[in-house]
């Protein structure tokens, strides 16, 4: 009989907090896991406070967490670690987030997991890894990024380097987490093995240099990559260009070359010694960059310059705002965007989920728990505590729940 969706039937243990963690245990949440998240006394995880609020209820958070349990535990404690060590008895995959060797000191490293469930898979991510001498130094999405050298490729090549107001890093690192935890549990089922990850956002985020570092290890450093600020530095045309009313990404490369030129009406340029191959274009950048800007400061509207590339077949688009982005036609059907209801801060939109599968046509109907909304479920249900011990756990502050 088909679950409710294709991981139904597994269950996580979640101690991850701020994006990159939570980033798979939302796409697992998507996906039909059962997704049990521990928070820490007293507050849960720091998005709570943060993002749009109302009545304390942060939208943030909200987008990084629906469709999971939420439980809130003095994880301190002697009776907060017991929880969590019998939680990892019941789980498939205990994933968490913290800097290098704090896992252990909550009596969950490695080897204790192991010897607590055999078969568990226990996914780490961290900004650096497990090992090496940057393992021990705190670090977040850009701080990787840097060391990365990712950073030092965006912005203009005459000023200062870029950051990019989106959480690249932390969501990228999560996919391949979610990618890495769903192969170990083929294996699992394969094997009846569970092993162990270790993620880092620096390691991903060196992962996406796609031309860089070939570039320069082949080239025997002789070829240098550099930022191109609103252009890219070895392949001409592409890039944004300044246009009637605003901008315009264009991307003609190979043959779209050929095309572009023939419908600015510079077809020669197709044949001109001086642009016959993209690397003999590169020395002339500044020179086709002013002729595609003309033409598309000559036309009626940046919307109809785009149709006529579009039909042309330039791969070409319109950079469009946050909010212009949330209001096309496209994302909206595709469900790119997803409007939510929630129970405390109403209707609002967030990006919809990116994995698609046949067999599961429909997303599922979740909602963003509660700070130790699930205690009792969790408690009483998954591990048998009575109410008379629920209500000991309550009184004694070792667990806490909140309404929002």
């Amino acid at each position: 009989m088909q679950g409710k969706h294709i991981l139904d039937g597994y269950r996580v243990l979640d101690l991850t907090q701020y994006v990159a963690g939570p980033t798979v245990t939302r796409l697992m949440a998507e996906m039909g896991a059962e997704i049990i998240k521990v928070e820490m006394l007293p507050y849960g995880d720091p998005t709570r406070s943060g993002g749009f609020r109302r009545d304390k209820r942060s939208s943030y958070n909200i987008q990084h967490n629906r469709g999971k349990k939420s439980i809130c535990i003095n994880t301190k404690s002697d009776k907060g670690k017991k929880i969590l060590k019998e939680l990892v008895k019941e789980c498939d995959v205990v994933l968490e987030n913290f800097a290098p060797g704090v896992v252990g000191r909550l009596g969950l490293d490695w080897d204790s997991v192991r010897a607590l469930n055999p078969t568990v898979i226990m996914c780490s991510i961290s900004a650096f890894g497990q090992t090496g001498p940057l393992a021990s130094l705190p670090g977040f999405d850009y701080i990787a990024q840097a060391y990365a050298g990712v950073t030092d490729m965006i912005g203009d090549p005459d000023g200062a380097p870029s950051i990019p107001q989106l959480a690249l890093g932390d969501v990228g690192t999560g996919v391949h987490a979610t990618c890495a935890i769903g192969y170990a549990l083929l294996h699992k089922e394969k094997t009846g093995e569970g092993q162990y990850l270790d993620i880092s956002l620096l390691d991903c985020y060196f992962h996406s240099h796609d031309l860089n570092v070939n570039l320069i290890s082949a080239s025997g450093g002789s070829a240098k990559p550099h930022r191109g600020g609103a252009h890219h530095y070895a392949v001409v045309p592409t890039g944004v260009f300044r246009a009637k009313e605003g901008y315009i990404l264009i991307m003609a490369t190979l043959h779209h070359w050929d095309n572009l030129c023939a419908v600015i009406g510079r077809v020669e340029l197709v044949t001109e010694e001086r642009f016959t191959n993209a690397k003999i274009r590169m020395r002339a950048k500044d020179e086709i960059i002013a002729i595609i800007e003309e033409w598309l400061q000559e036309q009626e509207s940046d919307e109809a310059a785009i149709r006529i590339l579009q039909d042309a077949h330039v791969p070409v688009a319109p950079v469009l705002s946050v909010a212009e982005a949330m209001e096309h036609p496209h994302l909206v059907e595709r469900g790119t965007i997803k409007a939510i209801d929630d129970r405390v801060l109403g209707k609002f939109s967030i990006p919809g989920n990116p994995l698609r599968y046949s067999a599961f046509p429909e997303p599922l109907s979740l909602e963003a728990p509660l700070l130790g909304e699930h205690n009792k479920e969790v408690l009483t249900e998954i591990l048998s505590y009575s109410d008379q011990e629920f209500a000991a756990l309550e009184s004694e502050d070792i667990i806490r729940q909140r309404a929002y």
